[in-house]
Parts: C-alpha cells; sequence; structure tokens
C-alpha cells in the first residue's frame, strides 16, 4: 500500500494547504461527523465518500493521481485476496491429509460420487479429471485431480 506513504509528501506543501483550506476543512469534518452520526443507512457512506472524494479533488489531485491510487489499491486487494485463496486452499488440502480416514464415500443417483469429512465435501464424476470441493460449507470451485486428491478419494473409498 505504497499510496499510503506520505513520508515523501512535502510538509511545507501541506502546511500552506491547511493554513489556505482549514474553513473548507472544518465544514466537510462538520458535514462528515454529522451525516455519520443522523443517517442509518448504506446512503450515508456513500455520502461520506463523495464528500471525501471532494475533499481529496479540492486539495489538489488530478484524476490522473486518483486513478493511479485506485489502480495500487485494485493491485493490492487482488494480490491480497491470491493470498487468501492460496491460504485457504492450502487449508483444505492439509483437512484432506487430516481428515482422510474419516471420509465416506458415497454414490449418488446421477452417477456422480460425494466425499464427506467434517470441514470437506468433495463431488465428482468417475473418469472426470476434476471436483468440486468445498470447504466448511463454502465452495471453493473445481479442483483438477492431483495426487493427494487422489489419494483422498482412494481412501474415502476403502472407508465405505
Amino acid at each position: 500500500m505504497d499510496f499510503l506513504d506520505f513520508s515523501s509528501y512535502d510538509l511545507d506543501t501541506w502546511t500552506a494547504f491547511f493554513k489556505e483550506h482549514w474553513f473548507v476543512l472544518v465544514i466537510a469534518l462538520v458535514v462528515l461527523f454529522l451525516i455519520v452520526r443522523i443517517v442509518k443507512t448504506v446512503v450515508k457512506w456513500a455520502i461520506v465518500a463523495a464528500i471525501v472524494l471532494g475533499i481529496v479533488v479540492y486539495s489538489g489531485y488530478s484524476m490522473e493521481d486518483l486513478k493511479e491510487i485506485g489502480t495500487k489499491v485494485k493491485d493490492t486487494m487482488q494480490q491480497e485476496a491470491a493470498k487468501v485463496a492460496d491460504s485457504v486452499k492450502e487449508e483444505a488440502v492439509n483437512a484432506m491429509v487430516g481428515e482422510a480416514k474419516e471420509a465416506t464415500f458415497t454414490d449418488n443417483e446421477d452417477g456422480t460420487f460425494t466425499i464427506k469429512t467434517k470441514h470437506l465435501e468433495l463431488t465428482g464424476e468417475p473418469g472426470v479429471n476434476e471436483v468440486s470441493v468445498k470447504y466448511r460449507g463454502a465452495p471453493l470451485g473445481k479442483w483438477e485431480l492431483d495426487s493427494t486428491i487422489q489419494s483422498f478419494i482412494d481412501q474415502a473409498k476403502r472407508n465405505g
């Protein structure tokens, strides 16, 4: 989150800005306070965002600066989301390994199979190279069969 790094900003510029525009900033803060205290819906956050955006634009940021900040935020959020997804997938694989002995295998009427444990549910079709995975009730999508998943399926078949 480099865009929040204010260390490279010139203190004299900020001081001059606050001295010149203190009245507008105080009014904006009072309006924000009133909106947060009075309005009780999601609309208040849209109003707050609009006011903050207005202050940012008023402070001298150009639209290009705002687009750059938005791009950095978006990239950071995508990186964090990828980390979280990888972490959840790793937890699910660890659960497969740890819960394999208690996994139950069920042949469904539609030709698919379902494997359930305390935290996992895998659904797939025999002969197809992917399974749908749910971990703690949340769908994680379709995963290609690998050696860990295949050994989990085999253990579940042996368990019954």
